[in-house]
């Protein structure tokens, strides 16, 4: 009997140990299923997606430690009708399709879940909503945050090293950083300003802003202060116009930060067009009566466009502009100048700013009264939209930026009408400590300048080629095809630039004899080839090595 218990024993001692190793398998087997599950469900294999106008979800890093994703895109091209009429951009070559990573911006998927694919079409194309500006949000819509770029560990500029950007922008990009977005100016304004009323019928305004690789922040901040600082029912539209910028936070995290404000309009060129023939596409674009072009770093004051506007109503055919304030490019501190100034040139079509002179002042019946002005500044310039369109735009055959503000005022004054300064509109703009390599086209300035001189100066040009020997030889290389704008000032009836002497800007310097021949002595380095060949056959005597001209009357 003893012994049959001990078999039992062991029998049962050997059944539970492998009841129990059974029973660990299967709890095993449950717990690798389960994982497998959990992993299929959270992580889907990717299905192949063969319809057009479909994307893969794309990950942009807009700065190190910094990383968005961004998914399938959202409605954000304008819907545009195949029959819509551009207006005609001379000098710009047919439109052409831009790639998609320059031409769609990944979004956020919208509340409705559903998502639409824009096929892509020919042309230059607009990122951005429809403006809904007086409509104001939907309920319960977030406004847009506002996200300023932040630095990576140890880009910061410490004390007495060089500021972080001034090799690529021309001012403190690591300060500009770190400054709001937003931020509130102080009110510099003359306090007859603060006394204006406006009338409720001012006309519209669109604002066209071209940049080129300009900084996140300092753009943006000019966004955002145009938005906080003019009335809704006076801002049509804001158009940006990227000018083939290269840098990555400037591509799809600027298209998503778009897509989510209101009024403002995103064009992306897939051309290196210039700020020239880039306002211009911004202008074709605008449906506001008064078109604005404004720089890609400023900051508005407030009540900056009613002024403006109000000028305009009055007065359409005149190019205008506010005062413009400086904002130090290394502390980006706001300084406003005191004293009253306007734009003014030299005889090397070299742009000044000097004090209103007496007898103009005495012409101004107060403070605020607009200021007559022979030239006003590039930075920010307003004018009546058909105006502008019928006086010939901006000179389209000129190249990339440097002087347009000068053709657009003399044009004005020469052609009926006036160039003024409106002291109660004031913006701050960053003057940078200098201009980058890649914003620096001194060869398309001086071939700008003597575009103004060949069609504007008449007989005096000779005296701008007497202070510029560079484009004198230049344009004996290469005669400028001015054709077009000649026929242009024949159909305006344009005046001559003596009027322009004897009536807008005596001041300026006149030799006795414009008509001289220009006479040189010294050492030019570095032209090109095509100047080179002309002087061969000038009257000029020329001993030429590789790089270098020597040349004598």
């Amino acid at each position: 009997m003893r012994r049959q218990l001990q078999s039992a024993s062991m029998f049962l001692r050997k059944k539970c140990r492998y009841g129990s190793r059974k029973l660990q398998f299967l709890l095993l087997l449950l717990m690798l299923g389960f994982l497998l599950l959990m992993v299929t469900t959270l992580n889907p294999p990717p299905s192949n997606q063969s319809k057009e106008g479909t994307f893969q979800p794309v990950e942009f890093n807009l700065r190190e430690g910094n990383r968005m994703d961004f998914v399938e895109t959202q409605e954000l091209l304008d819907a545009q009708e195949e029959s819509q009429q551009y207006y005609p951009l001379d000098g710009l070559s047919p439109f052409i399709s831009l790639r998609e990573d320059e031409l769609i911006a990944a979004v956020v998927v919208s509340p409705t879940g559903r998502r639409n694919h824009s096929k892509a079409r020919k042309g230059y194309r607009v990122v951005g909503q429809p403006g809904r500006r007086s409509e104001g949000r939907a309920g319960g819509d977030p406004e847009p945050q506002l996200l300023p770029l932040p630095l990576r560990d140890g880009q910061g500029a410490a004390r007495g090293e060089r500021p972080l950007g001034l090799d690529t922008h021309g001012f403190n990009e690591a300060l500009s950083e770190r400054v709001s977005l937003r931020r509130e100016l102080p009110e510099v304004r003359h306090p007859l300003c603060l006394q204006q009323e406006y009338d409720s019928s001012l006309p519209t305004a669109s604002v066209i802003i071209c940049f080129h690789d300009e900084a996140w922040s300092t753009l943006l901040r000019t966004v955002h202060s145009i938005m906080d600082t003019a009335p809704k029912a006076s801002l049509k539209d804001i158009i940006l116009v990227d000018d083939l910028s290269q840098q990555g936070p400037l591509k799809s995290a600027l298209s998503e930060y778009i897509s989510k404000l209101d009024g403002v309009k995103l064009i992306r060129s897939n051309k290196r067009l210039g700020v020239i023939r880039g306002r211009m596409l911004g202008a074709a674009r605008a449906t506001g009566d008064v078109l604005v072009f404004m720089d890609s770093h400023c900051e508005c004051q407030k009540g900056w466009l009613e002024p403006l506007l109000a000028r305009l109503s009055s007065n359409r055919n005149s190019v205008i502009s506010p005062v413009i304030d400086v904002i130090d490019w290394k502390t980006f501190q706001y300084y406003h100048s005191v004293g009253l100034h306007r734009g003014v040139f030299d005889w090397k079509l070299d742009f000044h700013w000097e004090p209103v002179p007496e007898h103009e002042e005495k012409v101004r019946q107060s403070p605020i009264s607009p200021i007559r002005s022979p030239v006003v500044a590039g930075a920010v310039v307003a004018m009546d939209r058909h105006y502008f369109q019928n006086t010939g735009a901006y000179d389209s055959d000129m190249a990339m930026w440097g002087a347009e503000n000068l053709e657009l005022s003399i044009r004005t004054w020469l052609c009926g009408g006036s160039v003024e300064i409106i002291p109660c509109s004031r913006v701050g703009h960053v003057y940078r400590n200098h201009f980058p390599r890649a914003f620096s086209y001194e060869d398309a300035i001086v071939r700008n300048k003597i575009r103004i001189a060949e069609t504007w100066l008449g007989s005096f040009k000779e005296n701008f080629y007497k202070h510029d020997p560079v484009a004198f030889l230049i344009s004996k290389a290469e005669k400028p095809d001015c054709s077009e704008r000649l026929q242009l000032q024949k159909r305006l009836g344009c005046r001559n630039f003596r009027w322009f002497l004897s009536n807008v800007y005596p001041e300026l310097s006149q030799p006795k004899d414009p008509k001289d021949t220009p006479k040189f002595s010294g050492k030019i380095t570095d032209l090109e080839e095509p100047v080179q060949k002309a002087l061969s056959n000038s009257l000029l005597a020329v001993t030429a090595s590789p790089r270098t001209l020597n040349i004598t009357a």
